[in-house]
């Protein structure tokens, strides 16, 4: 039996069995899992599980197995289980079950939590088109610096696969908001269609031209939005004969003028004002605003929540051609990485060392999860030492200026979408982010009595 049909196994057996999921699908490290009857998880057994390397109670249960195992697990579990991702699976709950996850929903449901986890939810089926499309931008963007010339048609054919997903990014996050929030996709992808299409910068509206993609993914995640709320309300009393040709005609009508009039506008304001202030606060706050952001930068991750600060990547991109914020956020992970190094030296627990000796090779590629469930949280004051020594890579990006021309990835894998030439820059902010987290931690963070509870 494969190692990864060995995990999957174990995640069954420790969850109430295969027919105990209702639905589930996975990201990039962690497989989430919407069980029927939470009560029947062994959240303990299922931690000792050999490769898992943490498990979050959420609304889903989210068990981290590390990338690349994560898609192979989710695979082996489709086959044991005949659900596959995505799919959901019809299932009666008795009142305590239903009233218990009732009660969890209520403790993880604050208007901030909840908002980051839709939009991660939007774009976490995303990140491997915009990994390898920023990828290539930056392999194109490192040629053109070296010299090549822009007309090459190497060059021409890089720059079109690496661009095609951020040009129409708004449709297909149109369509997941849509899909997110229980509405027809379709019609959200429409949505975002209407916020980038090339003809509204013919249309005179209030004495101006519009300007196609005004509110960026905002707008197009609000009129997607407001395709299913308009949906719903045309059902409630279009007769079901004429349901599936009047009920999205007067929708796509009704959302299409809304989005021209108000929501482009609206949201063109909200997008300038986060870039702005985003931009405001590392000029004005310098290296202490760089270093309280990344600082705290792994709690959310630990939430789970990081995913929800695509858009304003997204928009400082659009924007600016580059975000300064991701290379801050950047050190966190680093900063993990080096205390991780640290615990590695004075460790004498084997099982501890072969748990890190799995999760760096992601760690230095930028996946911070192998590490963060696997060692420095479990641990706890390791998981505070690599929070300081990312503040003070925060700190040096948010001097350096760096900044990167696409999003998805971290770590090493960040430098080819460094902007401006400043690879070298942002390397050696990795290299003092690493040292910072091993010293904190070496000398602050790790006691061998954590050997023994581990």
């Amino acid at each position: 039996m494969k190692k990864e049909e060995k995990l999957a196994r174990g995640i069954l057996d420790h969850i109430g069995g295969g027919g105990n999921i209702r639905s589930f699908t996975h990201c990039m490290t962690r497989v989430r899992l919407d069980l029927k009857d939470d009560s029947k998880a062994d959240i303990q057994a299922l931690k000792s599980v050999d490769g898992v390397m943490g498990v979050i109670e959420d609304e889903t249960l989210q068990v981290v197995v590390g990338p690349g195992t994560v898609n192979k697990v989710s695979d082996h579990i489709t086959k044991m289980t005949g659900i596959r991702m995505g799919e959901t699976v019809d299932a009666d709950e008795d009142d305590a079950v239903s009233l218990k996850k009732a009660e969890l929903k209520k403790k993880n449901n604050t208007p901030v939590k909840n908002l980051l986890r839709k939009i991660g939810s939007i774009f976490i089926p995303l990140i491997p088109g915009l990994v390898a499309s920023g990828i290539i931008n930056g392999i194109a963007g490192f040629a053109k610096n070296t010299g090549v010339e822009e007309t090459e048609t190497w060059i021409q054919i890089l720059t079109l696969l690496g661009g095609s997903i951020f040009g129409y990014l708004a449709i297909v996050v149109g369509w997941n908001t849509a899909k997110e929030f229980g509405g027809t996709p379709v019609l959200g992808a429409i949505a975002g269609i209407i916020t980038i299409h090339p003809g509204l910068a013919d249309i005179v509206l209030f004495g101006e031209n519009l300007l196609p993609g005004r509110g960026g993914l905002f707008g197009a995640m609000f009129a997607a939005w407001l395709m299913v709320v308009f949906e719903r309300f045309y059902r409630r009393f279009i007769p079901n004969a004429v349901d599936i040709i009047v009920t999205p005609l007067l929708t796509v009508l009704s959302v299409g003028l809304l989005t021209i009039v108000a929501v482009m506008p609206v949201a063109g304001v909200l997008s300038d004002g986060i870039t702005r202030g985003i931009h405001a606060i590392l000029e004005v706050g310098g290296p202490v605003a760089g270093g309280l952001l990344a600082g705290f930068f792994l709690p959310l991750v630990m939430l789970g929540l990081h995913h929800g600060l695509t858009p304003i990547h997204m928009e400082l991109i659009n924007s600016m051609n580059a975000t300064s914020l991701l290379p801050i956020l950047a050190m966190a992970g680093a900063g993990q990485v080096g205390a991780s190094i640290a615990i590695f030296v004075k460790s004498r627990n084997q099982r501890l060392k072969n748990v890190i000796k799995g999760g760096l090779p992601a760690g230095f590629l930028g996946i911070g999860e192998p590490l963060l469930y696997g060692v420095t949280l479990p641990l706890g004051r390791p998981f505070i030492t690599a929070c300081m020594g990312a503040a003070v890579g925060g700190a040096y990006q948010a001097i350096m200026h760096t900044a990167a021309s696409g999003i998805g990835v971290s770590g090493l894998s960040l430098i080819p979408l460094i902007v401006e030439n400043k690879y070298l820059m942002y390397f050696f902010g990795l290299v003092i982010t690493y040292t910072a987290g091993f010293i904190f931690t070496y000398f602050f963070g790790f006691r061998k009595e954590m050997d023994e509870g581990f």
